[in-house]
């Protein structure tokens, strides 16, 4: 029999162990699972109670450390990493338990950059993934430059030493990755100096990586490819109805990972056969779904999307049962890639194939603009370089009879 006084709770956490276990079993817990998950939260309310802390501290990065270290030290075999506490941080930040504030357990370091997601996501709008990535450069070029928590001033920053450390990092980087950088750069210096940390704009130090616009050919899937990652899928199970839809909404609609991880199930209006996509900058457009896009989906919402009050459309197969992530997405082209034979391919490479097919079947560069909801027309151009037939129409015959 299971001993059910392992997973009696006290202390401070005491309160919040019914919704955790009602929690638990929503998101598709099995009961051994979800027992795991209580004596871990049992455990976390007795180390709690011994030091007389409250559940605030879990989000302090040193107390987490101090409590893993303590549960190695007891002999303990599982749930020894900050990821498996994530279960019962978030039920608890979701119920105000845990203050989601880094000013009052964060470094000056991490206030400041908490400070500026807050100005990309309220101010700018940006998409979650594109301030991800903002975040990421400043966390670095702070680290790497200010030194904030050594007691550095923002005052003392040159263009210098901005200059240097973007030909430090494009160094390491390939093209596509130094561009991310210095976009993400510019937009961190231009807050620093609106939001009155440095006293000069010094985004115009951000020297430009080499390269130009339109350099290297999209790299494209071909039909048979296609095909065959496709057929890889299980359909039989849950998972393979899943990624089946999955790849099918990729191939036929051409859509970025983040937008498929951000679908819903109130995006799809099966009265006017259309779909509603979340594209980059928050702007919401409505596309045709075809019949063969919309049966992928019956099958997967009919007979292999797990119960559940989430309204994402694609879910995790295992607990906790939630909407995928775009990284999750493009997870499930590598698997899928890996089982056909096929080289390993994330979501653009699918979105490319949809373009370039649309090319061969007589569209035009505007239509697949239309279709790929670009904003600019240099965009969709690049495309313009694998079109053997419209590229034939400008060769010249070559010059005969001359010496």
């Amino acid at each position: 029999m299971r001993d059910r006084r392992r997973e009696r709770v006290t202390g401070p956490l005491a309160e919040h162990a019914e919704g955790f276990r009602a929690a638990l079993v929503a998101q598709g817990y099995l009961q051994g699972s979800a027992t795991c998950q209580l004596q871990l939260m049992a455990e976390v309310g007795d180390w709690l109670s011994e030091r007389e802390l409250g559940p605030s501290e879990l989000l302090s990065s040193a107390r987490v450390d101090e409590l893993l270290q303590d549960r190695r030290a007891e002999g303990a075999r599982t749930f020894l990493s900050r990821r498996a506490l994530a279960p019962l941080t978030s039920y608890l930040m979701s119920q105000g338990a845990v203050l989601a504030t880094s000013a009052q357990t964060g470094s000056p370091t991490e206030t400041l950059v908490q400070e500026y997601g807050r100005v990309l996501l309220d101010e700018r709008g940006l998409a979650k993934g594109t301030i991800a990535n903002y975040l990421r450069v400043a966390r670095l070029f702070l680290s790497e430059c200010c030194h904030l928590d050594d007691g550095e001033d923002l005052q003392q920053l040159t263009a210098r030493q901005v200059s240097g450390f973007v030909v430090e990092q494009c160094r390491q980087r390939h093209t596509g990755s130094a561009q991310a950088l210095v976009t993400g750069l510019r937009s961190l210096l231009r807050f620093l100096f609106a939001a009155h940390y440095i006293s000069h704009q010094l985004s115009g130090a951000v020297l430009a990586p080499s390269g130009f616009a339109g350099g290297s050919l999209p790299h494209i899937l071909d039909d048979d490819m296609i095909e065959a990652l496709l057929a890889s899928c299980e359909r039989r199970n849950a998972c393979g109805r899943r990624d089946f839809a999955m790849l099918t909404v990729l191939a036929r609609l051409c859509l970025r990972a983040g937008e498929v991880a951000t679908l819903l199930l109130d995006d799809l209006d099966w009265h006017h056969g259309e779909i509603v996509v979340r594209g980059k900058g928050g702007r919401r457009e409505r596309m045709p779904l075809p019949v063969d896009v919309g049966e992928a989906l019956v099958a997967y919402l009919s007979d292999g999307r797990p119960s559940t009050t989430c309204r994402s459309l694609f879910l995790r197969s295992y607990a906790p049962i939630t909407g995928l992530t775009s990284s999750a997405v493009s997870m499930v082209v590598h698997r899928a890639c890996l089982r056909a034979g096929v080289a390993p391919a994330g979501p653009h490479r699918m979105r490319h194939h949809g373009a370039s097919a649309m090319l061969r079947n007589g569209a035009t560069l505007s239509d697949v603009g239309h279709v790929l909801r670009h904003l600019r027309v240099a965009t969709t151009s690049v495309y313009a370089k694998v079109d053997p037939v419209a590229l034939a129409a400008l060769g010249q015959p070559w010059p005969t009879g001359v010496r």
